[in-house]
């Protein structure tokens, strides 16, 4: 979540990383996880690993992150929407960082390619390194760019009714760079773009509840959540969307998903509530439940069904 509102690597060397961040996930675990799960803590502990160096913008750690990520969408079968799924991004120049970042844009064919489509997202960079301590934000928010790989590779088994595309955004933390450049230089025309989903800070159970923020924008993706979430292993809750909540507490403008906002699309948020080690050094893959997090990541896979289902009936506000 942004704190302005509340090298590449070879696949050989990056599946190193990730066989030796299971380890350590596991080892602070003491409950046997199935398949999926421990697949999902598995990429969890890779991409929050301390190698990542903290997936600052502009840094060599963020360079093997998204490295990581494009490994695992070619080797799940999923392809860029254009000629690559890295689509360069420029960054504004800070002292230890390049100024060249990049997003990473897959798509997820659906039966009905020529209709509206569902743009998935969450950020993938982070704070980096500061005074020695690297900050490996696993909740914020590799934990979004990991149920991002989930879903994906459960739509390439079932097809969505409508295309989605796959959005791992870069420079989050400084302002939202790489989703502003995506809306401002879109894959489609933006007047295909139906809706965003956007997933950031999905995986620790300290406030025991996931939050949808976005219906008071948009009260007819409302019911559509509240479907999604009948069958939730998790509590939801909806709001943090309206403006006469004290400062922080308005959502609307504190992730990507407020450059779709601010372009007259709708969207819907999924996060947890600020936790002790939000952008600090604390923020581990070790402190994430499990069992919660597997059932947030199934909520999110059914609200992408549920939406793009209903892809046709999203009306988009005047920005």
């Amino acid at each position: 979540m942004n704190a302005f509102f509340n090298h590449r690597v070879h696949v050989a060397a990056i599946a190193m990383l990730a066989a030796g961040s299971v380890s350590v996930v596991q080892a602070q675990s003491t409950v046997t996880l199935d398949v999926t799960t421990a697949r999902i803590m598995q990429r969890l502990g890779a991409l929050a690993a301390d190698s990542m160096e903290g997936r600052r913008a502009g840094t060599p750690g963020s360079a093997r992150a998204r490295a990581y990520l494009v490994a695992e969408l070619r080797a799940m079968g999923a392809k860029p929407i254009g000629e690559s799924f890295v689509v360069p991004v420029t960054l504004r120049a800070r002292a230890g960082s390049d100024t060249t970042g990049a997003n990473i844009v897959a798509r997820i064919p659906g039966k009905n390619s020529s209709g509206p489509v569902l743009v998935l997202s969450a950020h993938y960079d982070h704070l980096g390194v500061r005074n020695g301590e690297v900050f490996n934000g696993a909740d914020d928010d590799a934990s979004g760019c990991v149920a991002l790989l989930t879903i994906a590779e459960r739509l390439l088994r079932e097809p969505p009714e409508h295309d989605v595309i796959l959005a791992f955004f870069d420079a989050e933390e400084s302002g939202m760079v790489g989703s502003k450049a995506f809306v401002n230089a879109p894959p489609v025309p933006l007047d295909r773009i139906a809706m965003n989903i956007n997933l950031d800070m999905v995986a620790r159970q300290d406030g025991k509840a996931l939050w949808v923020s976005g219906t008071s924008h948009t009260p007819a993706l409302k019911p559509i959540a509240q479907a999604a979430a009948r069958n939730a292993a998790v509590t939801i809750r909806f709001g943090h969307d309206t403006k006469e909540l004290k400062p922080g507490d308005d959502w609307t403008g504190s992730s990507d998903h407020s450059a779709f906002h601010n372009k007259g699309i709708p969207f819907l948020y999924l996060g947890v509530e600020d936790h002790d080690d939000y952008h600090k050094s604390g923020d581990d893959a070790d402190k994430v439940d499990p069992t919660f997090y597997r059932g947030t990541v199934e909520f999110a896979y059914a609200l992408v069904r549920a939406a793009g289902a209903k892809l046709t009936l999203v009306t988009r506000a005047k920005p």
